[in-house]
């Protein structure tokens, strides 16, 4: 058999001898005599969700060329080739391709990857080109490990571990502090190289934060739990101030000096200096000597004018020690010659001019008043009647140092809210004569009557937030027509609610409200209120209602039931309703059993000094909302309150049981609280109607002495047969030494209205294809219902079902509830599952949501 029949037969055999019985082609090319050689040859491969992948190669000379997969030739009709001639050396070159699927590469079952190869032929014999793999790309959502929060000395080494998800290929890990990349080449501190870890050499105060890992293959991004840092300082004192001047003029007395703990002070929970602050030691000041004249000394002899002097001196003894000199006259001179001088006295030259005999004296002094609480007023008929111009000056500079006009106003009336400073009774807790337990109720107070802040807002639409408050307002984009504006307001009504409760029914949250009332919305905006209702269980009949314009309060809805005027989405701690006009709007709740809650925020303050021995305590009882809680802060932060606790939550059930609210563990022989002050009890009904008006009583300690600095017990809150709280006070007296505690995180007071796409999770562009993929009705129900239902919001299916867009509307009240702690991989797993079938959701990739939701928190600092 010639060379080329055993070529072509060789040729034949290998391309027929398989399991798909494939034929070789009906006629071979003739070629110049050379083996094949391959210009290109296929590459590693990974597929991409269902995207197939191409194989390529191409070699001269070439009579054809064939792919084999896995051991298979594939059918030559899978094949695309094209054919060209080389210009430099005349040989004829062969390219050729073909698609592998996704479904092939699942269907193969072997001990390897799926591979395929070129086998080229010329009529010499066969070349073949390299193996390819090809492997499905995939990244898993979990990490295998996290990294974990630490907290460090200053200098200490931070290793945090991570070990990315399973991949192929397998994920790239970059690290985030604070959403920003760490670039450890810049950074010879910090070490990225190891193992996936993160490594900081000597940590610096900089270095605390929040540390992600993140990891990236051709799939997908995926981000792990966040680890927080803190690099913490312990505390080390300063060097001792000088000693002070000794604290008596005379006698035996006491010096001090003090150092602080501020080598470095203690920071982010580093611990306090150990030691005393303050050391005194006894020390012995000279009294002083005050002067005193010694005896005149003999008269002068007579002078020319008639007189002679006599001297004295202040050495009987000297003044010492800061001793007076001596009061009077040194020295004293008169006539010496019984007035027959001729240069004589003028006194005497005109008889008629009388001495003035008229003395004047006048007495001032201070006038000590006895503390009012303590003893009785010296009478007007022993101190003011003889005077009875100075009566009105004296009484009423007195009332004014007590913060009052008059003294029986004092023991009838509850006065502002200017809290005392110092040694001030007005908010004594007893009345000097029945010992009633002063327990006052701020409605009765001036205060603010609302708070307020406006947007301008166009066709894309966006947020309005009161800071603080739990109060936001989401303007869907498109909900105002193009070309037109208008400016929005929100505000809070902050005096005595109009609402008013009749029966059973509780207000449950603030009076919002949002305007302009004739503007016109095309698409059901979000009004996000607080409440502080528990509603873990069903114990609450929850309404919603409007006041009209009459001022006269109507019901909207009932949460529980559906509508088609309204939809309301209530939450843990705040209920989001989807509206179509504006107004003012409130939620209200009747109790359905005795085991209906409210839940009360309860907190105590101080005075930010104390300049006398008495300090008051302030303890306050309102509803768990942000903007009730606000209103205290603002009014103790204005008038130079303290808060000296972290707030705590109280669950206050229905069950008509007053409020106990009582001091405990006062240190003995340093504080005493005055007496029948020491427990008092609020009835049930003020607590459970008080119609969202902060409820502060008022506790009256004192000290036994001015050393005592330091003030420590425990303040409980408790219903009787109910819940009960304790609050920890441990505070110092002196203002220099008091820790501040932080009243909000501020997390929503930087942007109070935010406009246009950056104000949204959802970035427009996707929002558009989750509409248009979900609006249209599916027979498998893979629609608007599923989408609400995976995301917790298909109570009242009927209000969708009369929207235009039900799936823009619900996206609408995904954003309102989850405007700062939803980020979008729920939202992205629903759309996975419910969107398999989906191919217009195809292109939504995870990565997309992931890099949308980094972009929102971004631009608003979350």
């Amino acid at each position: 058999m010639c060379y080329q029949c055993r070529l072509c037969s060789d040729v034949l055999f290998d391309f027929t001898g398989t399991d798909n019985g494939e034929a070789l082609p009906e006629s071979i090319p003739s070629a110049p005599g050379t083996l094949p050689h391959f210009i290109e040859e296929p590459d590693d491969a990974y597929i991409i969700k269902s995207n197939p992948i191409a194989l390529r190669c191409k070699a001269r000379p070439a009579m054809q060329i064939f792919f084999k997969c896995n051991g298979e030739w594939v059918h030559q009709n899978e094949h695309v080739s094209e054919e060209s001639l080389d210009e430099s050396s005349g040989l004829k070159v062969r390219e050729v391709f073909i698609n592998v699927t996704r479904q092939q590469v699942e269907d193969f079952h072997g001990p390897e990857d799926y591979w395929c190869q070129c086998v080229a032929w010329s009529h010499l014999g066969t070349s073949k080109s390299r193996k390819a793999s090809v492997r499905i790309a995939y990244l898993r959502k979990n990490f295998e490990q996290d990294p974990q929060g630490r907290e460090v000395p200053i200098e200490g080494m931070i290793v945090l571990h991570c070990r990315p998800p399973e991949g192929v290929p397998a994920a790239e890990v970059e690290w985030l502090k604070n959403e920003e990349p760490i670039d450890s080449e810049q950074d010879e501190n910090i070490d990225t190289r190891a193992d996936h870890n993160l490594i900081i050499r000597q940590a610096r105060l900089s270095d605390s934060g929040n540390y992600t890992c993140m990891a990236a293959n051709i799939v997908a991004k995926r981000r792990s739990l966040s680890a927080t840092v803190v690099v913490y300082v312990n505390g080390g004192w300063s060097s001792w101030t000088e000693w002070s001047a000794c604290n008596v003029r005379c006698g035996r007395g006491w010096q001090k000096r003090s150092r602080t703990c501020t080598n470095p002070a203690p920071l982010n929970g580093g611990a306090f200096c150990e030691g005393m602050s303050v050391q005194k030691i006894t020390c012995t000041s000279l009294c002083p000597v005050d002067g005193s004249w010694e005896v005149w000394s003999e008269w002068s002899v007579c002078s020319p004018e008639c007189e002679h002097l006599r001297i004295r001196e202040c050495t009987a003894p000297p003044p010492r020690n800061g001793g007076k000199f001596c009061e009077g006259l040194s020295q004293e001179s008169e006539n010496c010659t019984d007035g027959l001088c001729i240069l004589g006295n003028s006194l005497l030259l005109n008889s008629a001019m009388q001495p003035d005999l008229t003395v004047s004296r006048t007495y001032s002094g201070p006038i000590c008043l006895q503390d009012p609480l303590d003893k009785e007023l010296m009478t007007e008929s022993s101190l003011f009647n003889p005077l009875s111009d100075i009566k009105v000056k004296v009484q009423s500079s007195f009332m004014v140092s007590l913060g009052v006009s008059e003294r029986a106003e004092y023991h009838g009336k509850n006065h502002s809210r200017t809290f005392p400073h110092g040694n001030n009774h007005s908010f004594s807790t007893m009345h000097p004569r029945n010992k009633t337990p002063y327990i006052q109720n701020l409605s009765s107070l001036p205060t603010r009557t609302e708070l307020r802040t406006t947007g301008v807002f166009g066709h894309l639409g966006g947020r309005l937030v009161m800071p603080n408050t739990g109060v936001s307002l989401l303007i869907p984009h498109g909900a105002i027509p193009e070309e037109n504006s208008w400016e929005i307001y929100m505000s809070i009504n902050q005096g005595e609610p109009s609402l008013q409760s009749d029966g059973s029914e509780v207000l449950l949250s603030p009076e919002v409200t949002c305007g302009p009332p004739d503007m016109i919305v095309t698409t059901p905006f979000a009004l996000t209120i607080p409440h502080c209702a528990d509603v873990s269980s069903e114990h609450w009949n929850i309404h919603l209602k409007k006041r009209t314009q009459q001022g006269k309060w109507e019901e909207v809805m009932s949460v529980e039931d559906e509508s088609t005027s309204c939809y309301c989405l209530l939450d843990p701690f705040a209920c989001h309703v989807l509206l179509d006009s504006f107004g003012t709007y409130a939620l209200t709740g009747e109790p359905i059993t005795d085991c209906a809650v409210k839940q009360l925020k309860v907190a105590v303050f101080g005075c930010m000094s104390c300049n006398s021995l008495d300090y008051n305590l302030r303890v306050y009882c309102v509803d768990n909302t942000p903007c009730a809680f606000q209103e205290v802060v603002s009014d103790e932060r204005h008038q130079g309150g303290q808060l000296l606790e972290e707030p705590k939550l109280l669950h206050f059930k229905g069950n008509t049981f007053s409020l106990q609210i009582s001091v405990l563990d006062i240190p003995p022989f340093l504080w005493r609280i005055k007496p029948f002050t020491a427990c008092q009890e609020v009835p049930f009904s003020r607590v459970w109607c008080s119609n969202r008006q902060p409820l502060h009583c008022a506790f009256s300690l004192e000290r036994y002495t001015p050393t005592t600095t330091q003030l420590s017990c425990k303040i409980c809150i408790r219903q009787l047969k109910g819940h009960e709280q304790i609050l920890q006070v441990q505070t110092s007296i002196l203002e220099s030494e008091r820790e501040t505690i932080t009243f909000f995180a501020q997390e929503d007071s930087t942007f109070p209205a935010q406009t246009g796409p950056k104000a949204f999770k959802i970035p427009y562009s996707i929002r558009q294809r989750i509409c248009a993929t979900f609006d249209t009705p599916n027979a498998k129900g893979k629609d608007w219902q599923m989408l609400a239902q995976k995301n917790s919001i298909n109570r009242n299916l009927s209000y969708f079902a009369t929207q235009s867009s039900p799936s823009a509307v619900i996206l609408n009240l995904w954003e309102a509830r989850h405007q700062h702690d939803g980020d979008l991989d729920s939202l992205a797993c629903a759309l996975e599952e419910i969107g398999r079938t989906h191919t217009k959701l195809s292109n939504i990739s995870e990565s997309q949501l992931d890099e949308a939701d980094f972009n929102y928190s971004r631009q608003n600092g979350l």
